[in-house]
């Protein structure tokens, strides 16, 4: 009989991919100057304008500006957990069975590693599907419930991607899991890194980018073996690899479902532990010093040609041909 599946998805409480920050807001007046004939004894507070800017470093030049900033579930761990929750439910008989076969889903556990407002994309994401959450509490000032020593104030304090797998590997033998599916990335420091470094550190499979997932019965043998199709220059690559394994999850891979009322208000009721790094044993000191944080420069304005010919003149001179 093969084992059930059970299953490890980290998650990441990031800045909202859609956010503007906002400046501080300003009222708006119908009338610049209205004249004692306009004016209204008991007038209606005016509408507020919140111009919407680009997001922007801090004052101290080490990262980009987050307080009072909308933050939400990171996208690529978005795909991770609907993933998740079409394998169980492709192991589930049903209308909603899928093809392709895939192994019992015992649970899926969601983790998140940061301040206390993670518990927010923890509950979202029980609310999707997650059968139960842990929040590895930290300190937004320090990264090892230590004070902080050294470094600029207002310098990020988060997990490095080192720190990540490390604590990622600790709960994966802690909770007995065997198949961890996560973003390939976070979209505020792109690092990649740490579904790499977890598969080194347990010493597992490790498919990454994946843009499709499928479980396929081993021949001869009991278990699963786990095909993972991504995307590569010019053609796509699919590779095999027995479980327990590690996935890393690319944009084409679903299109994650929408929490919806009552399963937000169910995710209340589900259970979420409250851990520290001190109960893996994880030194989540940082080994990398942000040095300065800039904008990219400003683009120059483009320029319109009449032609062809003018297009090709107009890029000899600029030496791009």
């Amino acid at each position: 009989m093969s084992v059930p599946l059970k299953i490890l998805v980290p998650v990441k409480r990031v800045i909202d991919y859609a956010v503007r920050l906002p400046r501080k807001p300003q009222p708006r007046h119908p009338h610049p100057h209205p004249s004692p004939q306009q004016h209204n004894p008991s007038p209606k507070k005016p509408p507020l304008i919140i111009p919407k800017i680009k997001p922007r470093v801090n004052a101290t030049r080490t990262a980009v500006e987050t307080t009072n900033v909308k933050h939400s579930l990171n996208p690529f761990d978005e795909l991770s957990l609907e993933a998740a929750i079409r394998l169980r439910e492709a192991s589930t008989p049903g209308p909603k069975k899928s093809p392709h076969p895939s192994p019992l889903v015992a649970d899926i556990l969601a983790l998140s590693a940061g301040p206390a407002k993670c518990t927010d994309v923890l509950r979202t994401a029980m609310a999707m599907g997650a059968d139960r959450a842990i929040h590895v509490e930290i300190d937004p000032k320090t990264s090892s419930g230590k004070e902080k020593e050294g470094g600029a104030e207002g310098e990020s304090q988060e997990l490095e991607p080192l720190g990540v797998a490390k604590l990622l590997a600790k709960v994966v033998q802690e909770e007995g899991r065997n198949f961890v599916i996560l973003g390939k990335q976070s979209i505020d420091d792109d690092s990649n890194q740490t579904g790499q470094m977890l598969a080194g550190l347990l010493g597992w499979g490790q498919a990454t980018q994946a843009s499709e997932i499928v479980f396929e019965e081993a021949q001869g043998k009991e278990g699963w073996m786990v095909k993972v199709t991504k995307e590569v220059d010019g053609g796509v690559e699919t590779v095999r690899s027995p479980l327990p394994m590690v996935v890393t999850t690319d944009l084409r891979l679903n299109e994650p479902r929408y929490a919806s009322l009552p399963n937000i208000m169910k995710a209340k009721k589900k259970k979420l532990e409250k851990k520290t790094l001190e109960d893996y044993g994880v030194d989540g000191r940082r080994r990398l010093k942000v040095l300065r944080v800039e904008e990219p420069p400003a683009r120059k304005g483009g320029g319109k040609v009449e032609d062809v010919d003018g297009m090709i003149a107009r890029l000899r001179e600029l030496g791009a041909i």
